[in-house]
């Protein structure tokens, strides 16, 4: 039977091929330059929005990943409500929500404070505010002090995919997993994460919830690699868009005797992936910022700005008179009105189907 990577003397000693990683490894600190310098040409309320998206997906997609479904809309505005971001439409969240959101902004936010096993506990008291995971009571606040298997399958048909380390040793390997967290040694934050991630996950320290707390971690290293609590990418959504490949990779290193080269790799493109997602979205909210310096002397009434700025996210299918009168609240007629009046302004244009289902669409 193999051994667990934790199993061999010195586990934590671990290593990796330079040669293999560097090419991807320059991709993605390029790619994380790139982002940040776009970003801040933006202008503040347009960087403002893009941390608030992608603090919304990183919450509700990490969630996601152990199957569990949040509330978009009560994720931002709850986060929305802690940054002092005025948002309209702000909805009320319930307690779990709150809990999750106020970790991560904890870890993004406050990330140049030092990790501390009480800092920790106090993430882990967020996520179970109830001291319930599902129907099932559980250690909160604290490590676990029982065994800890990862399993699949029906009852009497288990799969074991990972034992954890023994309960006795959990509090002096996070002691060491917490100084060197803490400790500058000299290397690169973004590599730093992915360890940090891979570290965590393998001790296991929690009764539940191990998963999410390892993604919070390594958005607080990520954090420092940029020097910004702001975030324009989320890892939490490409780890869900790649799940079986991030469990594949984990479970196979799980057994090697400290070399990490696959698991960086993966981890590296992985977040090349979360960026190049992330330039897309850059590029629309550049157009859009644009879009709006040119016509800040327009008169644009709020109907039309609605629509105009569902226009610019990119609205589900074709926009119709209808589909505006639907929208807005408003009869067919209006919406007929602030459509003509956009496309005499030259920001409509009427595309080639005429009468009933006339189409219309942004002059580019």
């Amino acid at each position: 039977m193999a051994k667990y990577i934790y199993e061999h003397n010195n586990w934590t000693s671990f290593r990796w091929d330079d040669q293999s990683i560097n090419g991807i490894f320059g991709e993605v600190r390029l790619m994380q330059g790139k982002i940040i310098g776009h970003m801040n040409a933006l202008g503040f309320s347009a960087k403002e929005d893009a941390t608030l998206n992608a603090l919304t997906l990183d919450v509700v997609k990490s969630s996601e990943i152990e199957g569990e479904l949040l509330n978009f809309e009560q994720v931002r505005s709850s986060i929305a409500r802690r940054l002092g971001i005025n948002t309209a439409g702000l909805v009320e969240s319930s307690r779990h929500i709150e809990g999750v959101v106020e970790m991560m902004l904890d870890a993004t936010q406050r990330y140049e404070l030092p990790l501390t096993e009480k800092r920790l506990f106090g993430w882990h008291a967020a996520l179970f505010p109830t001291g319930y995971s599902g129907p099932y009571e559980i250690e909160v606040g604290k490590y676990r002090s029982g065994e800890m298997q990862v399993v699949s399958g029906a009852m009497g048909k288990e799969k074991v995919h990972f034992e954890a380390i023994k309960p006795a040793s959990v509090k002096a390997e996070m002691d060491k997993f917490l100084l060197w967290f803490n400790q500058d040694n000299q290397l690169d934050p973004v590599l730093k994460a992915a360890i940090a991630h891979f570290w965590f996950i393998i001790i296991h320290p929690f009764d539940d919830g191990n998963g999410r707390i390892a993604r919070a971690i390594t958005d607080m290293m990520l954090a420092r690699a940029e020097n910004s609590g702001e975030r324009f990418y989320s890892m939490s959504s490409q780890i869900l868009i790649e799940r079986k490949r991030y469990y594949e990779i984990l479970q196979k290193v799980q057994y090697s005797s400290g070399d990490l080269t696959e698991w960086l790799d993966w981890f590296l493109n992985c977040l090349k992936n979360a960026m190049r997602t992330t330039e897309y979205t850059v590029q629309k909210t550049v157009h859009k910022a644009e879009f709006w310096k040119l016509h800040q002397q327009t008169p644009i009434n709020e109907r039309q700005r609605l629509m105009l700025n569902k226009l610019l996210d990119g609205i589900e299918g074709k926009l119709q008179t209808s589909k505006w009168a639907k929208i807005t609240k408003t009869s067919t007629d209006t919406a007929l009105r602030d459509i003509k009046d956009l496309i005499e302004k030259g920001i409509l244009i009427q595309t080639a189907e005429g009468g009933r289902s006339a189409n219309y669409e942004l002059t580019k």
